[in-house]
């Protein structure tokens, strides 16, 4: 991917309203991400009946049950945004999930950072054959990389690894981005990326100045609205702000190569050329003791990067004191 490529990440944060789900897409859209993501998940089968309240949820059931994607949406959501112009993802959590968005034809999977300490689901999703996001999160020991590595290349997934921390917000002294590095270096990796729960809208930044290419935010229409996911999610001006911070870090970290850029090219005078130091007579030699360096850097000048270059040079004409030595007076 030339350009980062950017999650906005809806999640749950519909509410089960249809018209605020049309809504995320175009707040997606016109903050300019790459890929607006949902979730595709069911009740009955993320969380086991007997689960107890953790976390200071109680019955996790329920909740799940209330802010679940309903599943009949998913055709309409994805022609919308293939309408708007922006690519349509969602995580699944279950095989019919994996199932329904094959069939929907999504150009990509995303695993997220709790499902992916699950070989056996990793395995469904991988064997689909589809390029892969996976995040890297809760738990996750990087002694089991190796065997996850070996389902993807069994599939021949394209496979992007996300370092990601689990805890909603995230603290900013926990985000660990260099541990991004740490997963590039592994053998079959293709990408490396950012999913980013912190709430600041410069961490994604500081991601892709370490290599990310791909970055995952969540967003909201606001903070105001009631669930789960709302609280540490970024609004429409920030996930915009997001997103062009993302591009400026772009341009900051291209390769310009060495040389002059285009915006020092009007600085360059105040370089340093070689200057006489006294009064130089045609035929002298230049020596420490009758040259110096000064500013300014002039266009046929003597750089001062070849001061020591032309000590021991003669000079072909009379040179008066605190001159700016021509390469033409040297020879």
């Amino acid at each position: 991917m030339g350009k980062t490529f950017i999650i906005a990440e809806a999640g749950a944060n519909h509410n089960r309203n249809f018209d605020q789900a049309l809504s995320l897409i175009d707040v997606a859209k016109e903050s300019g991400a790459t890929a607006v993501k949902f979730q595709t998940y069911s009740s009955e089968t993320l969380y086991a009946a007997s689960t107890p309240d953790f976390a200071g949820y109680k019955n996790i059931s329920k909740l799940i049950k209330d802010i679940e994607l309903p599943r009949s949406w998913q055709k309409d959501l994805k022609d919308y945004c293939d309408e708007s112009g922006i690519e349509f993802m969602s995580t699944p959590f279950d095989e019919k999930a994996v199932e329904e968005l094959v069939d929907l034809g999504v150009k990509r999977l995303k695993i997220s950072g709790f499902e992916s300490t699950d070989p056996r689901f990793v395995k469904l999703v991988a064997s689909t054959g589809l390029p892969i996001i996976m995040s890297i999160g809760i738990g996750f020991d990087l002694k089991y990389v190796e065997s996850f590595l070996e389902i993807f290349s069994a599939y021949n997934n394209h496979l992007t690894l996300l370092h990601c921390n689990n805890a909603y917000p995230t603290p900013m002294q926990d985000a660990n981005l260099r541990q991004m590095g740490v997963l590039s270096t592994y053998k079959g990796v293709d990408a490396v990326g950012f999913s980013d729960h912190t709430i600041s809208t410069l961490t994604p930044s500081w991601a892709v100045a370490l290599g990310a290419t791909v970055i995952e935010k969540h967003f909201t229409i606001s903070r105001k609205l009631r669930g789960p996911d709302h609280p540490f999610a970024l609004e429409p001006l920030e996930l915009k702000e997001m997103v062009d911070n993302i591009h400026l870090a772009e341009l900051a970290i291209k390769n310009k190569g060495s040389g002059f850029t285009k915006s020092e090219r009007p600085f360059s005078k105040a370089m340093r050329s070689v200057v006489s130091l006294g009064s130089i007579k045609k035929g002298e030699v230049l020596t420490v003791t009758n040259t110096t360096t000064k500013r300014p850097f002039l266009e046929n000048s003597v750089p001062a990067f070849d001061y020591f270059k032309v000590l021991g040079k003669i000079v072909t004409e009379d040179i008066e004191d605190d001159q700016i030595l021509n390469k033409n007076q040297i020879k």
